[in-house]
């Protein structure tokens, strides 16, 4: 099957997530925004469809033949089976989704640094509390994320490399964007704070260096960090 990827033409976002799991597998797939005939305006059209039964709220979303589907963790959840980046059985599945999740919330958190009032509003219309939420941020939930994974891994049998055990999952590539996307936006928070997590680093650096992946990262495809995705770095934010 030939998956349609749908999201921002110019970001990594929260469509990178995506990228990462089908760029992983090899799988066949088309990111439909990038292609300049389609581009943000393209993707508003389709989301404006009536005549579409189930449509996403916002990207990114994926076609799979007939079906149109939306959410990240969703689409991963959808995808992970079929690209094999899941164990068959349901108890690591369910997992595996419950560990995705988690990361949609830290996520979440990390672009609430930079547009803690709402995201209609410039960053430059709220530096004050975007201060205040970085401090808080960076001090306390950047360790409460990074600890948790830390403890997934150490609790499992000896000789796992991975969250779920000795087998990369989709969530470890996901893991893996979080720590190269914290990197860009908060480096001296990263810098201090990576030596506690020396499990959850080293599950980094095993992804970084996965065949395919590698490819992937030093192409065109891999959009670079920039300031108008979710992960930005505001040097007064990371001090």
């Amino acid at each position: 099957m030939r998956y349609e990827l749908y999201y921002q033409p110019l970001i990594q976002g929260r469509g990178e997530f995506v990228r990462l799991a089908l760029e992983d597998a090899g799988a066949d797939y088309v990111d439909v925004a990038r292609n300049p005939s389609v581009g943000r305006a393209g993707i508003m059209k389709i989301l404006e469809d009536r005549s579409i039964k189930t449509p996403a709220f916002a990207p990114p979303f994926l076609k799979a033949g007939k079906l149109m589907i939306g959410q990240t963790a969703n689409i991963l959840q959808f995808l992970a089976p079929r690209l094999g980046l899941v164990p068959k059985d349901q108890a690591s599945r369910i997992w595996a989704h419950q560990l995705q999740l988690t990361v949609t919330d830290w996520m979440a958190e990390v672009g609430a640094v930079h547009h803690p009032i709402a995201n209609s509003l410039y960053y430059e219309e709220q530096k004050d509390e975007s201060k205040k939420r970085a401090s808080y941020f960076t001090s306390m939930r950047i360790p409460k994320f990074l600890g948790y994974y830390e403890a997934v891994m150490e609790r499992n049998p000896k000789g796992s490399k991975y969250l779920l055990g000795k087998r990369l999952c989709y969530v470890d590539l996901s893991l893996f964007q979080m720590v190269e996307g914290l990197r860009y936006a908060f480096p001296k928070t990263m810098a201090k704070l990576e030596p506690n997590y020396p499990r959850v680093i080293a599950l980094h650096d095993r992804v970084a260096v996965r065949p395919r992946l590698k490819k992937y990262l030093a192409s065109p495809r891999r959009l670079a960090f920039n300031q108008n995705g979710i992960f930005r770095h505001y040097p007064e934010l990371d001090e």
